[in-house]
């Protein structure tokens, strides 16, 4: 469970490193999924965005009892995990993920996620760790988002550089099996792996059940934004409680 000082720390700086690690056999077992993934998928070498439509056994760590009891000290009993995704950066060229924050591509309403970011891989500046705007979030506001194309990045949405201050950013340096819960307003992003080492990253995220996950609002999105990847065929697993919004779709889709 976390602590009181690391409840305070997430809802402060808008993320908290747990004081956790989760075993060796896990993680080995997830670089051995995710070797399979791109076996199979060599798309998604750099980037897979939603993991649980081409293996469901993924969907095995995100019930991680240590996992989800910490998001519900954050985001209250009732809530869904709604997508996990695979940022790999792969050793020597792995890309460059643009500052942004994640409810700029999710059509949730209210907004609200808490992600859980695990480190795959040992995870440092030097293979392009997460980078966080620490307090970013507090506005619980988006900032202004331009479309960027670029090939290097793994996603085109970069927020604008008025809206925040780099020498701000501080590195989440974390090693395989240490994991960082965030918030859905913190403005985060990455550096290019140049490194001889790999840094795989797996992300859980959980959204509370007081919001609606809207597919009439994903479409929406995809279109006005030019998304690389629309999010309305999601499934929604419902991971402890109830639907307190009443209107999610808990479908099964592929």
């Amino acid at each position: 469970m976390l602590t009181d000082a690391e409840i305070a720390a997430y809802h402060e700086d808008g993320f908290v490193v747990p004081d956790y690690r989760l075993p060796d056999e896990t993680i080995e077992a997830i670089r051995t999924d995710h070797d399979r993934l791109i076996a199979r998928h060599p798309e998604f070498r750099d980037y897979c965005p939603n993991v649980l439509a081409y293996d469901l056994s993924f969907l095995n760590y995100a019930r991680t009892p240590e996992i989800v009891d910490m998001v519900e000290q954050l985001i209250g009993p009732d809530f869904a995990l709604w997508n996990s995704s695979f940022f790999a950066k792969p050793a020597l060229n792995g890309r460059k993920t643009p500052w942004h924050q994640d409810g700029e591509y999710w059509p949730i309403r209210p907004i609200a996620t808490c992600s859980a970011w695990i480190a795959v891989d040992d995870s440092t500046p030097e293979n392009g760790c997460l980078r966080v705007i620490k307090g970013s979030h507090k506005q619980k506001r988006l900032y202004p988002h331009d479309t960027n194309p670029s090939k290097d990045l793994t996603l085109n949405q970069e927020i604008e550089a008025a809206a925040y201050n780099e020498e701000d950013a501080v590195d989440i340096v974390l090693q395989a099996g240490q994991f960082s819960l965030h918030d859905v307003f913190l403005v985060h992003g990455s550096e290019a792996n140049r490194s001889d080492k790999p840094r795989r990253g797996m992300t859980l995220r959980f959204m509370p059940t007081t919001s609606v996950f809207d597919r009439e609002l994903a479409v929406e999105q995809a279109r006005a934004k030019d998304l690389l990847v629309g999010h309305e065929q999601r499934t929604l697993y419902l991971m402890r409680g109830t639907d307190r919004s009443g209107k999610n779709d808990f479908r099964m889709r592929r």
